[in-house]
């Protein structure tokens, strides 16, 4: 799999969409995804973004905004693919779940952001309540994600940064801090599962 792999790719187009993966071969390269395969994931990306991508568009209908959410599904698929559980349904629901949330979760934020917008212009020099406490929340969030990421050893620490902050691909990791693949994805590993500890949530 090349660099750009690691990194879900943009939608094929919205008219080309193909069948329907069978179900147990999906779920066989979950579980590889899963498990850090590269290789795994480039065929899951292949076999399902068409689909994501033509949900999210018909939910928000804007195609710069659908492509950037089927991005965001895609990337989520990569990192949550362990919470996949076959019991609950077939691979591709749960994956068609996941970009049905994330539309969602885009139009309300949107709507969200248009109803503040529309608050701070009625009102004169006071600010809406509920933005100064997203605002504060979010502080508050980073912060204890900052102290969550003091807790690592600095060869986890950036690699976990330039993989999740900086977008870097695990071999444009390695090469940037001039240390062998295989160690930086053990660090990398590691250092997910002491931040998963320190949040107390589940990846």
């Amino acid at each position: 799999m090349d660099e750009q792999a690691a990194i879900p790719r943009g939608p094929r187009g919205v008219g080309a969409q193909p069948p329907t993966p069978p179900a147990q071969r999906l779920t066989g390269l979950l579980r590889l995804v899963a498990r850090g395969d590269e290789n795994a994931f480039a065929e899951v990306y292949d076999l399902t973004s068409p689909s994501v991508y033509g949900l999210v568009r018909r939910v928000l209908r804007d195609p710069a905004q659908s492509e950037e959410v089927a991005q965001e599904v895609m990337v989520e698929v990569w990192r949550t693919a362990c919470r996949y559980d076959e019991r609950r349904g077939s691979p591709q629901a749960w994956v068609m779940t996941l970009a049905h949330r994330r539309a969602v979760d885009r139009v309300r934020s949107e709507q969200a952001a248009t109803d503040r917008e529309a608050r701070a212009a009625a009102s004169d020099t006071r600010r809406p309540y509920d933005e100064v406490a997203e605002e504060a929340t979010d502080r508050l969030e980073a912060q204890r994600v900052r102290r969550c990421l003091d807790t690592l050893t600095e060869l986890q620490c950036q690699s976990v940064r330039l993989a999740y902050y900086g977008g870097y691909t695990y071999r444009e990791v390695a090469r940037l801090l001039s240390t062998p693949l295989g160690t930086v994805k053990t660090r990398m590993r590691d250092g997910l599962i002491r931040l998963r500890d320190c949040l107390g949530v589940e990846w």
